[in-house]
């Protein structure tokens, strides 16, 4: 505890008297300081034990002394110390009278008691208060060292929480609560998901005060790379102390240590990744599952999927470039899943392909998840209009359920996804949804659209002289399977009109409608051109 009034009373060398302010002696001092000016406020800064002689005081004036204490008052003085026979016998009744009625403390010091002692009393008590805080904040950072050491972040959290006799909680790069001590601050932590979430926007570190209706919650960013990697919440009662203050910094160097990996084992890992992934996309699988070891061994012995990423805008991407993994486009994703995978005990794999990001995932499991809630949520902005969090955003192909003996036909229906997604403006296409779905969205390209127009122009050009109707009825020809009378009679004609327009469509085109080929051709091009109203 620092020094305070109360203790410069009870210091028995010191020999001081209480005169007024009897029930405020238990403030801090944050200091004991001199000054015989008639106006020291301008020079306090506030928590000052204020020593005195009155030398150029009218110290026995009522009105001057009640101005005078009123200003030392609130500048936050918390005491004055007056010294008798000095310049006055005795501490002047108008003195004590507006000290009492201001409630400001009046110490009588003796004349035998020079101020250098008072100072020195209130500067060896700060000193040792400091030493104690030190020594405290030292044997703090050994208990959570052996927590985290025998418990990880858990038992980490619990000594942290008993050291500022409050609660902790850890929360993972997406925002979500990993941990908690006591277990009850589990719902306290979730609400403060938030202010997490906005802390992470900030430059890192960064740290954020959020006062509750019950405590005070300070929370912290933890990594050393421009992203957080994780955030810390320690709750109390009132602001830290100065132990509890080298308690926090403490736990936040130890969790910054466990969240953190070394930059050679971040480059090892990926290395082996990158080897793992090129196995099996040149099927060696054996290899692959030799090389991955206890690192990835265990997502090649069950299903997985293939995600393929690549930035809005760009085309199929066969470049070399590296650190895709750290690219702005992709950095939101790689949090998600990492994030997931690691809430939830899964092996994942994120590897740099050129300038795409492969990641091998479990399937069905929590990154998968990830990937798939993270595109809904870049769809959801893109369609309010608003642009991703990450320039210019991801595109990404999911392919279907495989095994590492599969990975490389996996890979082919990813790029099929994604090249579907990058058609269709989505964050996100699974190939199951291509095998499930209809070829009739896949001709809104414009390719297939001016392939299309190029086809039937001339048949739309002969339609607007007024001479026939060779698209309509190609349609209707088509459409019943070469059904003469059938196709006439949805037309409203009679089937040797119809037999007479289907011979000028091959005059005009210059192709046999028995042709299987060609009539596939000109259908689905009535199809692609049919959104445009022609």
């Amino acid at each position: 505890m620092p020094p305070t009034l109360a203790s410069l009373v009870h210091h028995s060398a010191l020999k001081l008297t209480v005169r007024a302010g009897e029930d405020r002696l238990d403030v801090p001092v944050r200091w004991a300081h001199v000054s015989e000016l008639a106006d020291p406020v301008p020079y306090m800064e506030g928590g000052e034990l204020l020593l005195i002689t009155a030398l150029k005081l009218d110290a026995e004036d009522p009105e001057t002394m009640a101005r005078y204490v009123k200003r030392l008052v609130g500048a936050g003085v918390v005491g004055l110390g007056f010294a008798v026979g000095v310049n006055y016998p005795d501490i002047p009744d108008a003195l004590v009278g507006a000290a009492a009625a201001e409630g400001l403390p009046l110490i009588e010091v003796p004349r035998r008691t020079p101020f250098l002692a008072i100072s020195k009393a209130v500067s060896a008590a700060i000193a040792a208060d400091q030493y104690r805080a030190v020594t405290a904040g030292f044997a703090a950072q050994r208990e959570l060292t052996k927590q985290a050491l025998g418990d990880g972040a858990q038992g980490l959290l619990g000594a942290l929480a008993g050291q500022v006799d409050g609660w902790a909680a850890l929360y993972d790069a997406s925002g979500a609560v990993v941990a908690t001590a006591p277990e009850w601050a589990a719902r306290r932590a979730a609400r403060l998901t938030a202010d997490v979430e906005r802390l992470r926007e900030r430059p890192a570190p960064a740290s954020l005060v959020v006062a509750g209706a019950d405590d005070r919650v300070e929370l912290h960013t933890l990594g050393t790379g421009r992203r957080p990697r994780a955030a810390l919440a320690v709750g109390t009662a009132s602001t830290l102390g100065t132990a509890e203050r080298y308690a926090v910094h403490s736990a936040i160097a130890l969790l910054t240590l466990t969240t953190e990996r070394s930059r050679a084992l971040q480059a090892a890992e990926a290395r082996i990744g990158a080897a793992v992934l090129r196995m099996l996309l040149a099927g060696e699988p054996d290899h692959a599952r030799a090389v991955a070891g206890d690192l990835y061994g265990g997502l090649l012995d069950a299903p997985f999927r293939l995600v393929v990423a690549e930035a809005a805008g760009t085309q199929d991407a066969a470049g070399d470039a590296a650190g895709a993994a750290e690219c702005g486009w992709c950095a939101g994703l790689v949090d998600a899943v990492e994030a997931a995978a690691a809430r939830f005990g899964e092996a994942l794999l994120v590897v740099p392909y050129g300038e795409r990001l492969v990641l091998l995932v479990a399937d069905g499991g929590a990154a998968q998840a990830a990937a798939v809630e993270y595109a809904a949520t870049v769809d959801a902005e893109r369609a309010e209009g608003r642009e991703p969090t990450e320039e210019p955003g991801p595109l990404m192909g999911l392919s279907a359920p495989a095994g590492p003996i599969a990975a490389a036909p996996a890979y082919k229906q990813a790029e099929q996804a994604l090249s579907v997604a990058r058609r269709r403006g989505r964050c996100l296409v699974e190939h199951e949804e291509l095998a499930a779905g209809s070829v009739l969205p896949l001709l809104a390209d414009d390719a297939v659209r001016a392939f299309a127009d190029g086809l039937l122009r001339a048949l739309r050009e002969h339609d607007a002289t007024g001479r026939g109707d060779l698209v309509a009825s190609l349609r209707a020809w088509l459409s019943r399977h070469g059904q003469w009378d059938a196709a006439a009679a949805d037309l409203g004609v009679h089937r040797h009109t119809l037999r007479y327009r289907m011979r000028r469509v091959e005059e005009i085109l210059g192709r046999s409608l028995d042709d299987p080929d060609v009539r596939m051709e000109l259908w689905l091009s009535l199809k692609a051109t049919a959104s445009t109203g022609e």
